[in-house]
Parts: C-alpha cells; sequence; structure tokens
C-alpha cells in the first residue's frame, strides 16, 4: 500500500512540474502570430513583428520579457528574444 501511494505522489508532482516548466515562449498560440509559416521557423518582418507585439495583451508581452531576460530560458527562443529587446523588452 505505501509504494502505491509513493508513486501515485511521484507521478502527481512530476504532472505538476512538467506544467510549471511551461511557459509564455513555449506556447504555440502567443508565438504564432510573429511567424509567417505554420511550423514557426521564419519570423515575419519587423513591421508585422512590431504589429503583432503591439496587439498582445500586456500582460502576455511581461511574461515574454520576463522569459526573454532569463538566459536559460531564452536560449532555445534567440531570434525571437533579440526582436524582443529591440522592442525594449530588457527592462
Amino acid at each position: 500500500m505505501n509504494i502505491k501511494a509513493i508513486c501515485l505522489g511521484a507521478f502527481a508532482l512530476s504532472v505538476l512540474g512538467g506544467v510549471a516548466f511551461a511557459g509564455a515562449l513555449d506556447e504555440p498560440s502567443n508565438m504564432q502570430p510573429f511567424f509567417t509559416d505554420a511550423s514557426m521557423k521564419t519570423m515575419k518582418p519587423d513591421t508585422e513583428f512590431k504589429a503583432a507585439w503591439n496587439a498582445m495583451s500586456k500582460d502576455k508581452r511581461d511574461a515574454m520579457k520576463k522569459e526573454c531576460n532569463d538566459a536559460a530560458m531564452s536560449k532555445p527562443h534567440a531570434e525571437f528574444c533579440v526582436k524582443v529587446h529591440e522592442l525594449g523588452g530588457n527592462s
């Protein structure tokens, strides 16, 4: 019985921990407006990028800025974060 409880607890923590690591930069619905293709490999030109950025809610922009200022979080999104910093996201 104790082994079942321990396994169940470990599973619950792993599920909750996995959700905590997903951030604004990992959410496809947040990132899609900044890319020209569904695979999100080609970013939009600066004017379109800025328009998409300004169309987002302040909360989403702040979450993205925060993640771009974290070296570990921003590494997979380096090109995106460069543009965020150009828009004043390095506060």
